[in-house]
């Protein structure tokens, strides 16, 4: 009997060891599910296109300050859902600059007609083109991705698909609020197909949309401003009143180019900044210049009172203004984005 006391007492102490020594498990928490929600709003946007072919060293910092958001352009769309990116050595040091003046960058996303329209109407082409968009914002550790198809339409049925891809890489891009997606549209001036493409469900998808309010042109017609303020009142009324647009989505676009009217648009289109270098005014919308072939001709351009004029009235009734392009702009005090930010008091 001592001996089984002894061989159970032991037991007891093997056991209690056993449990001082073993530590506690603790229970695997679960991954928590990804949340679909858009970043955190920039406020007022002063969103500055720079394209490609565009020297960042000829471009000063003041520049990239002047903006919160930089949309490098382009990355291009093939058939299959790929993308490739235009002088990717030309975005890294866009993007270096920009980080450097504390703006966002976006790439944007351009491409035919008929390749947008081959990858958003099948399951596959739109996975690949989501798949291949956010890794390049991975790689070049950007903001965001904006979509500039011109144009979507009504007449073969794009505007569904169109609707379908922007929800599918809004969803990859809002997830946990990661990275902003945004889409440039038709200035809204005409009825038509191209115009009633643009569904109001993507109202719900987009961070906002970079409203084309220029390029309103006519070979025929002279003395037609392509992008004056009444057209600015015109497509923002009919985005935001008509259509339902969130006013806080609303980008006013504008150009830093002329155009003539009833004449060729071939080499005779001029950069703002081209413009003033032939005796053009930056206290007006119109000068005599002379370009491709064409001798003392009359060009249509926004000076510094417009963009003002147009900057207030953005601010008071959408969010935002665009500039298509930084390279196109003055560099000293005539320029456009220093009009701009001077009237919406944005410091830079």
């Amino acid at each position: 009997m001592r001996k089984i006391a002894y061989l159970f007492a032991f037991l007891l102490f093997l056991a209690a060891c056993s449990k001082k020594d073993s530590a506690p498990v603790s229970p695997t928490p679960p991954t928590p599910a990804p949340v679909i929600t858009p970043p955190p709003s920039l406020g007022f946007l002063v969103v500055g296109y720079f394209p490609s072919y565009r020297d960042p060293n000829a471009v000063p910092d003041v520049k990239f300050r002047m903006c919160n958001v930089i949309n490098y352009a382009f990355a291009t769309v093939n058939a299959s859902g790929g993308i490739s990116i235009n002088s990717p050595s030309v975005l890294t040091a866009v993007t270096t600059k920009a980080k450097a003046n504390n703006a966002k960058v976006m790439l944007s996303i351009n491409g035919s007609h008929t390749d947008f329209k081959a990858i958003a109407a099948s399951s596959p082409g739109r996975t690949n083109f989501v798949k291949a968009v956010m890794n390049a914002l991975r790689q070049y550790q950007l903001n965001g991705a904006d979509v500039d198809w011109e144009f979507p339409t009504t007449s073969d049925g794009t505007d569904l698909t169109f609707t379908t891809l922007m929800k599918e890489l809004s969803d990859s891009c809002h997830t946990n609020g990661k990275y902003y997606v945004t889409a440039a549209v038709t200035a809204g001036k005409y009825t038509g197909g191209i115009r009633d493409a643009i569904k109001s469900e993507l109202f719900a998808y987009l961070d906002w949309f970079s409203i084309m309010a220029y390029d309103d042109f006519n070979t025929s017609v002279f003395f037609l401003h392509h992008s004056d303020y009444a057209l600015a009142v015109t497509c923002m009324n009919y985005w935001i009143s008509t259509r339902g647009m969130p006013p806080s989505k609303a980008v006013l676009g504008i150009p830093a180019y002329g155009r003539p009217s009833g004449i060729t648009q071939t080499n005779t289109v001029l950069t703002y900044n081209t413009i003033l270098s032939q005796g053009g005014s930056s206290q007006s919308d119109s000068a005599v210049v002379s370009a491709g072939g064409f001798t003392n001709y009359k060009i249509y351009y926004n000076g510094q009172p417009t963009v003002k004029k147009k900057a207030t009235y953005a601010k008071s009734f959408g969010n935002g203004v665009m500039i298509w392009e930084k390279g196109q702009d003055s560099h000293d005090n005539t320029s456009l984005l220093k009009a701009i930010c001077d009237t919406i008091g944005r410091s830079y």
